[in-house]
């Protein structure tokens, strides 16, 4: 068994620690993993330095812009959190590990993205209410249900299914259903 069999298989936020001044360098070096390896492009998708641009007075009195890191020794990684993504991040050059109690990595919460001010795009479902979805994890997986309605953040449903011979009204998570035909 993995020591992340029990995260979430959705691509989460996650904050690699770094040494001082090896941000940019960490953020190129998992550019390039995900530019050379094929099977990283969709369990890591974005890397990022969160800073804030302002401007400043030089020596001789001209108006410099100047870049400053918001959160230094951070970067943010965009990633599914599995053993083999876990290893590729902890083991870049000035990696020092990932925020969370112990080698656990805690995954950002909804908050605390915004209020870092990422702008999360949301992804478009492939079905509506009225389609027929079958689970494919958790406790009601290989079920079919029927879309009843998708909450408005557009990350969990609920639908009608079949449990003991009776329609049933579920919620399920978007990650764990996938639509039928």
């Amino acid at each position: 068994m993995s020591d992340f069999d029990n995260y979430s298989k959705d691509i989460c936020w996650y904050v690699a620690h770094t040494y001082s001044g090896y941000e940019n360098k960490v953020r190129a070096n998992i550019q390039k993993i995900i530019d050379n390896r094929p099977d990283m492009k969709d369990k890591i998708t974005d890397v990022l330095i969160p800073v804030i641009h302002s401007h400043e007075k030089d020596e001789d009195g001209n108006d410099v812009e100047v870049e400053e890191k918001v959160y230094p020794s951070y970067v943010l990684v965009k990633m599914v959190m599995t053993d083999e993504t876990w290893h590729v991040i902890r083991n870049i050059r000035g990696v020092t590990g990932f925020v969370g109690p112990g080698s656990r990595p805690v995954a950002l919460t909804d908050e605390e993205v915004a209020s870092i001010g990422i702008a999360e795009e949301k992804k478009p479902l492939s079905f509506a209410p009225g389609d027929s979805v079958k689970v494919i994890s958790g406790m009601l997986k290989d079920h079919i249900a029927t879309v009843d309605s998708i909450s408005d953040d557009g990350k969990t449903i609920k639908a009608v299914t079949l449990l003991f011979n009776r329609e049933t009204v579920v919620e399920l998570q978007v990650s764990d259903v996938e639509k039928l035909g």
